[in-house]
């Protein structure tokens, strides 16, 4: 993978990561209910279900690419839509809400509750579907593409969740004040995103 592409690739992973979504509102509540150590079982557990809908989408594509190299063209312009229509939900949505789990606090739940809400998220896979074909390079190995992204993935999101959980109790007030306008930034980058990527060369 070349490394500018993979600097293209860890900024869109970065603002992916940031955009509200199940695995995020988790670790909030999880970090306030139970404290930011527990709450790591809870983030390794969103980043299994993570990496399994990663492998799902990518060698998926893979398939798709093997029958025909042109699909790719194809999936970037499918892709970039999507992207765009994403883009406009989120901007759209009203300002999230944290709601109390009822989740014990022993690990084996935490970890089975971020594994269920990374893998129960059917947009989870359509996103990655949409959002990978815009950085695979057809004529690199696709398994070290594969590591490579989901490894970069895995370890931001990780740092994002654990920030998340250690201030919940400040991030909290402060999303329920600005959500909106949170929604209508992430919103405005899933649409530059789904635009511009599919016009590289």
């Amino acid at each position: 993978m070349e490394f500018s592409n993979w600097l293209l690739y860890a900024a869109a992973a970065i603002g992916l990561s940031l955009t509200p979504g199940p695995n995020g509102l988790l670790a909030l509540t999880h970090g306030a209910l139970f404290g930011t150590k527990k709450t790591i079982a809870t983030i390794f557990g969103g980043l299994t279900g993570f990496f399994l809908v990663i492998a799902m989408s990518m060698f998926g594509i893979g398939a798709l690419l093997a029958a025909s190299a042109s699909l790719l063209t194809v999936l970037k312009w499918v892709g970039g839509a999507y992207l765009v229509f994403l883009g406009i939900q989120v901007w759209r949505s009203p300002a999230l809400a944290v709601s109390r789990t009822k989740v014990s606090g022993k690990a084996g739940l935490l970890y089975r509750a971020g594994l269920f809400s990374a893998l129960s998220n059917p947009k989870g896979i359509l996103f990655f579907v949409a959002f990978l074909p815009q950085f695979i390079e057809p004529e690199r190995s696709l398994v070290v593409q594969f590591l490579i992204m989901a490894a970069t993935f895995l370890v931001i999101e990780f740092f994002y969740e654990l920030t998340v959980a250690a201030l919940a109790d400040r991030i909290t007030p402060w999303l329920a004040r600005v959500g909106k306008n949170f929604n209508r930034t992430f919103g405005a980058v899933f649409m530059a995103i789904g635009v511009l990527l599919p016009l590289r060369g």
